[in-house]
C-alpha cells in the first residue's frame, strides 16, 4: 500500500512538472514575441519591414513553415530542436506583428492583452477541471476554424464590414473553445505515463505551441472588437 502511495505521489508530481512546463514554454514564447514586437517598434525596424515588402512575406512564410515543420516532423526531432524552433516561431511572429503598434494605440494593445489573459486562463481551468469530454467540439471547432479561413480569404476581395464582423466573433467563439480543447488534450498527455522522456519533452513543446496560437489568434481577434485606432 505504501508503495502504490509513493508511486502515485511520484506520477501527480511528473504530471504537475509537464503541465508546468507546457505553461511556463507558451508563456515564455510570448515573451519572445511582446519583447521583439516592442523592439522592432521602438527601433524603427518596423518601417524598415513595411517598406520591403517582399521582406515582410518571407518572414510570413518562414513563420508558417515552421508551424507546418514543427507540427508535422515532431516525432524525428530532437526536443532541444522543436523548442528552438518553436522559439523562433514566436521571434517571427513578433516581427511581423508589431505592425499592429502602428494601427491600435499602446493601451488599447495592453487592455485587449489582459482581456486575452483572463479569458485564456479561465478557458485553460475549465478545460483542465471539466468532466465533460470535449473530444467531439474539438473536431467541431476545427471545421469552424477551416471555415472562417476560406472566409477570410473570400473576405479579403470582397471587403464586406458585415462578414468581416461575422468572422471575427465566430473566430474568438472558436478559439476560446480551443483553449478549453488544447487544455483538456494536455491534461490528458500528462496522464500518459511518459514523465521525463524525450518524448515528453517534445509533448510540452507540441503543447505549447498550440496554446501559444490560441493564445495569439484569440489576441488578435479580440484587437479587433477592443482595439481603438491611432490617430
Amino acid at each position: 500500500m505504501e508503495r502504490s502511495t509513493v508511486f502515485q505521489g511520484e506520477r501527480a508530481v511528473a504530471q504537475n512538472e509537464f503541465i508546468r512546463r507546457v505553461y511556463n514554454w507558451m508563456a515564455l514564447g510570448l515573451a519572445v514575441t511582446a519583447i521583439t514586437a516592442l523592439y522592432a517598434v521602438n527601433s524603427g525596424l518596423v518601417f524598415s519591414l513595411l517598406r520591403s515588402p517582399g521582406v515582410m512575406l518571407v518572414l510570413i512564410l518562414a513563420e508558417l513553415g515552421l508551424v507546418i515543420a514543427l507540427s508535422a516532423a515532431i516525432g524525428r526531432l530532437q526536443s532541444s530542436t522543436a523548442l528552438l524552433m518553436f522559439f523562433g516561431y514566436s521571434f517571427l511572429n513578433g516581427l511581423t506583428l508589431s505592425t499592429i503598434f502602428l494601427v491600435y494605440t499602446k493601451a488599447s494593445i495592453a487592455s485587449t492583452f489582459f482581456i486575452t489573459a483572463g479569458t485564456f486562463a479561465a478557458m485553460s481551468v475549465y478545460g483542465y477541471t471539466t468532466k465533460r469530454d470535449l473530444t467531439s467540439m474539438g473536431g467541431f471547432l476545427m471545421m469552424g476554424l477551416i471555415g472562417i479561413i476560406i472566409a477570410s480569404f473570400v473576405n479579403f476581395f470582397f471587403r464586406s464590414p458585415g462578414l468581416y464582423w461575422l468572422i471575427t466573433y465566430a473566430g474568438v467563439a472558436i478559439f476560446v473553445g480551443l483553449t478549453a480543447y488544447d487544455a483538456q488534450k494536455i491534461k490528458e498527455m500528462a496522464y500518459a505515463g511518459f514523465a521525463g522522456s524525450e518524448d515528453e519533452r517534445k509533448g510540452a513543446v507540441i503543447g505549447a505551441l498550440r496554446l501559444y496560437l490560441d493564445f495569439i489568434n484569440l489576441f488578435l481577434l479580440l484587437l479587433r472588437i477592443f482595439g481603438r485606432r491611432s490617430d
